[in-house]
């Protein structure tokens, strides 16, 4: 039997972050969400004391990436994330308002799987967010390799 996708959401405006949570709920999709507001906390979790991310190596993981936090770029986590042995078969799914064709060209290149901008307009974003919750419910997480 597989485990349950954890989705781990590093963004740091609680307002996107209750909107994310609250669309992904009404899409049906139940997973334990983790949220981070900051780069540092987020690292901390994803790779342990050790600084290797063992501790998720037999965990199904899906982030939600916002690029601009308050310590650090969500592209440095980005990449971080993409050359561990044991996160880099997590799926990334960048939602920021960064709209720049370069950043979200990088992101793709660094190996995020969806690139989201964030609408100014609450009810546009609201159903992006719903649009993603909908595919969360029928995605398939890649098992981690050993």
């Amino acid at each position: 039997m597989s485990k349950p996708v954890t989705i781990i959401m590093i963004e740091d405006d609680e307002g996107h972050a209750r909107l994310i949570e609250r669309n992904i709920r009404r899409s049906g999709v139940n997973n334990e969400i983790v949220p981070f507001t900051n780069g540092t906390a987020a690292l901390d979790y994803l790779f342990g004391s050790n600084g290797i991310g063992h501790l998720h190596k037999d965990r199904p993981l899906l982030i939600l990436l916002d690029l601009n936090l308050p310590d650090m770029s969500g592209i440095d986590i980005l990449r971080r994330v993409k050359e561990n042995d044991h996160l880099k078969c997590s799926p990334v799914v960048v939602l920021t308002t960064t709209d720049d064709a370069h950043e979200i060209k990088r992101c793709y290149e660094l190996g995020c799987n969806v690139y989201i901008t964030k609408p100014v307009n609450y009810e546009s974003f609201a159903n992006a967010i719903r649009q993603l919750g909908l595919f969360f419910s029928v995605i398939q997480v890649p098992q981690a390799v050993a």
